[in-house]
């Protein structure tokens, strides 16, 4: 979502197109989704707080590296071809020590301190995601204003790179065990905790699950469609007959749906099995398709920011949950991180998507058409296929 709002100045200073520059991040992006599986192991090895301050760390010193990319290239040739591949390195970085590693790993740490509250806890912690997702882009686009694109990334990398290891080192532990504590703040010892809630499933396993199958390509799905939508959000508007200032203004109504579909199904969701948020969610993604491909008439605005706000809303809840409920915690980090690469690789593909559709169409009418038979197929078999939950949870009406 950060990089989205950078991608008219990138054009600008690389000196290349809108199709160019989408390539590059597809590339770049695909590229780090095939490392993230390993990741993923790592964090089983390390736990949340390496990876954490570790990680971010390294985000904020790709987030510096991006801003000098132009002067980089220029220093090399400053042909096109050497813009896309700096631009591309670039993408690489963020995207896996960002959205990829990172985003995984403070999920994850989270969830082992919690069995009973893990829907309620997630849904907390997936309201400031819905914020971030939401509100980001307003937030970024004011630094560009006030302090140029190079600037605007300069104060993302002091954050990000400095900050943020800080408080994972300072404040974050692996687990309730290694600081004597039992899950939930339940009294005892830690040698009480249920034997049950260590029922686990590994990787090859769980890949010859349809329910894996049919989570992991719906996560991917919101990440490729609203990814798309994000990176080319002021040509998407443009190409509506709406304003630059429409465009931006679009995130904030967005983020007030998602943050109130959060707080409802976190709510619910621990009393509930997942299967009915997964097939709102893919619902709610339909309405917003639909808005957008009607984006040029009056209501179009308001259906594309309530499908997508309140779907993104259900996606923070599912994202958190789904792979422990189905799989456990003991292979997680090797699980999401396997997930995280498809995540990745959907957001890559969307933006090139949408761009290559403008080059050939004029608009972006087929790609938005293509996703909604996507998320129509997706939908179906949410509804068809049988979802069990592992029994170390909390008992709920499965379906």
């Amino acid at each position: 979502m950060g990089m989205a709002v950078f991608t008219d100045p990138f054009i600008d200073a690389l000196g290349l197109s809108r199709t160019q520059l989408s390539m590059a991040y597809l590339v770049g992006t695909v590229s780090s989704a095939l490392f993230l599986t390993q990741a993923g192991r790592w964090y089983d090895r390390l736990g949340g707080r390496i990876m954490i301050a570790g990680s971010s760390l390294c985000l904020g010193v790709m987030v510096a590296y991006i801003s000098f990319a132009d002067r980089i290239a220029g220093a090399l040739g400053g042909t096109v071809s050497v813009a896309f591949v700096a631009i591309l390195l670039g993408y690489f970085g963020v995207r896996f020590f960002g959205q990829g590693v990172l985003t995984s790993a403070s999920r994850n740490v989270l969830l082992v301190w919690f069995v009973k509250r893990r829907g309620l806890v997630s849904g907390v912690r997936g309201v400031f995601v819905s914020l971030g997702f939401s509100l980001a882009p307003l937030l970024l686009a004011w630094l560009i204003a006030a302090f140029g694109w190079r600037g605007a990334l300069w104060a993302m990398a002091l954050v990000v790179g400095l900050l943020f290891p800080a408080l994972a080192i300072v404040f974050i532990r692996n687990n309730p065990q290694e600081c004597g504590l039992l899950p939930d703040g339940e009294p005892g010892e830690p040698s009480d905790s249920p034997a049950a809630d260590t029922e686990s499933v590994e990787l090859s396993t769980a890949r010859r699950s349809p329910v894996f199958w049919i989570y992991c390509l719906s996560l991917s799905m919101h990440a490729m469609f609203g990814t798309a939508l994000t990176f080319h959000i002021v040509s998407i508007f443009e190409a509506a007959g709406r304003s630059r200032e429409e465009a931006f203004g679009y995130f904030f109504p967005s983020a007030v749906f998602s943050t109130t579909a959060n707080l409802i199904a976190s709510y619910l969701v621990d009393l509930h099995s997942l299967k009915p948020f997964l097939v709102m969610m893919l619902a709610l993604f339909m309405i917003g398709a639909t808005g957008l491909y009607n984006l040029d008439k009056p209501w179009g605005f308001w259906v594309l920011a309530g499908g997508f706000g309140a779907g993104g809303g259900l996606w923070g809840v599912i994202s958190n949950l789904c792979f422990i409920r189905f799989f456990g915690p003991l292979y997680l980090g090797e699980i999401s991180g396997f997930n995280a690469s498809l995540t990745v690789f959907g957001s890559a593909i969307g933006p090139a998507a949408f761009a290559l559709g403008l080059d050939a169409f004029g608009g972006y009418d087929v790609p938005v058409a293509l996703c909604l038979v996507l998320l129509g197929a997706l939908l179906v078999a949410a509804i068809v296929i049988r979802q069990e939950e592992l029994s170390s949870h909390p008992p709920r009406r499965q379906t």
